[in-house]
C-alpha cells in the first residue's frame, strides 16, 4: 500500500470532497478522484459513498482510517526525531475564538517565530469548535473544555471579561449604576444563534437581555464600542488597545472565563508539537497577565 495514496485518503475523509481533498493537497479533483479508485482497488474495497452531504466513509474505510491515521502520526514523529531539537521548524496550524486570535495570539507567536526562524505558524480565527479528528488545526484553543473525543486538553489561564463602553456613550446616556439600569440601554454582544459556545453568552449571565446590535465578532463588537455604540462585555485584555473604553459597574459585573489547549491524543507522540504547546502555553499565559495588568483603574461612575 503506498502512503502516498494514504495520504489522499486522508484528505477526502476529512474534507469529505474531492476538491476539497485536492486544495489540501494542491492536487486536481480528478487525480484525487484516480488516486481513491487506485487505493479501493488495491484494498479490494470501497472505501467512499458519494451523497448529497458529500463522500462519506464506508464501514471498511472507517477501519482503514484509525490505521490511516496511525501511520501519520508515527511519520511526523520520526520526522520530528530526525530533525533535533535546535529549534521548532515546519507549519503548526493553530484554530482559537476570534478574541484569543486578535488579541493575544499575534504578539505570543511572534515571539516564539522570532527564537524559531524556521517555523512558520498559521493562526485559523473561526466563531467555532475545531474539529481536530479532521485536523482542521494541528491544536486549537477553546474558551470550555471538551468532554468528548480522543483528545488532550490543558488549561491555559483564565481571563476576566467586563461590561464598557466609551466615554462618549455615556456622557450622552442615562446613568448606569446597577446591573438594572442595563435595560435602558443598547447594547452589544453575539448574535443569539451564533453563540456556539455557552461561556459566550455574557448578556443571558448578568440579566442584560438581548442584544441589538449583535456580530458573531468580538473584533466587530469592540469596534462599536469605540465608535459609541452601546454597551457590551468586554475582555480585559482587550481594553488597552481600546483607549476610548471605561469598563462599567466593574464592582457588580465581572466575569471570569478560561482558554484550555486541546491536541489530538496522537499527537503526544510528536516531540515538535509538545515543545510548541509549551511555549505557547507560558506565553499566553504571561500576555493575559501583562495586558490585564495595564488595565487602568479608571471605571464610569454612574
Amino acid at each position: 500500500m503506498d502512503w502516498d495514496d494514504l495520504r489522499v485518503f486522508l484528505a477526502v475523509a476529512r474534507t469529505e470532497s474531492l476538491t476539497g481533498a485536492g486544495k489540501v493537497l494542491r492536487l486536481d479533483p480528478a487525480t484525487v478522484g484516480r488516486r481513491i479508485a487506485r487505493l479501493e482497488e488495491a484494498m479490494g474495497a470501497r472505501l467512499f459513498v458519494k451523497s448529497a452531504q458529500g463522500y462519506r466513509l464506508t464501514e471498511a474505510a472507517s477501519r482503514v482510517l484509525i490505521h490511516a491515521e496511525a501511520a501519520e502520526t508515527a511519520l511526523s514523529a520520526a520526522s520530528d526525531a530526525l530533525s533535533g531539537h535546535e529549534g521548532l521548524t515546519g507549519q503548526i496550524r493553530i484554530g482559537a475564538p476570534d478574541g484569543c486570535a486578535n488579541y493575544l495570539l499575534p504578539q505570543v507567536l511572534a515571539t516564539i517565530c522570532d527564537e524559531n526562524p524556521g517555523l512558520e505558524v498559521q493562526i485559523v480565527a473561526l466563531p467555532r469548535v475545531f474539529n481536530l479528528s479532521r485536523r482542521e488545526a494541528d491544536m486549537a484553543i477553546a474558551v470550555s473544555r471538551p468532554e468528548a473525543g480522543r483528545l488532550t486538553v490543558q488549561k491555559l489561564t483564565d481571563y476576566r471579561l467586563h461590561l464598557a463602553a466609551s466615554r462618549s456613550y455615556l456622557e450622552r446616556s442615562a446613568p448606569i449604576r446597577t446591573s438594572a439600569d442595563l435595560t435602558g440601554h443598547r447594547m452589544v454582544g453575539y448574535i443569539p444563534d451564533m453563540i456556539f459556545d455557552k461561556e459566550l453568552d455574557y448578556l443571558a449571565e448578568i440579566g442584560a437581555g438581548g442584544a441589538p446590535l449583535g456580530s458573531n465578532s468580538v473584533s466587530v463588537q469592540l469596534n462599536w464600542l469605540r465608535c459609541g455604540a452601546g454597551v457590551g462585555v468586554v475582555h480585559d485584555f482587550a481594553l488597552p488597545s481600546a483607549p476610548e473604553l471605561v469598563r462599567v459597574i466593574p464592582e457588580q459585573v465581572q466575569l471570569t472565563r478560561a482558554f484550555w489547549l486541546v491536541r489530538h491524543a496522537d499527537d503526544g507522540r510528536i516531540d515538535r508539537l509538545t515543545r510548541f504547546a509549551a511555549r505557547l502555553a507560558a506565553g499566553l499565559r504571561a500576555e493575559v497577565a501583562r495586558l490585564e495588568s495595564l488595565v487602568t483603574t479608571e471605571a464610569y461612575a454612574g
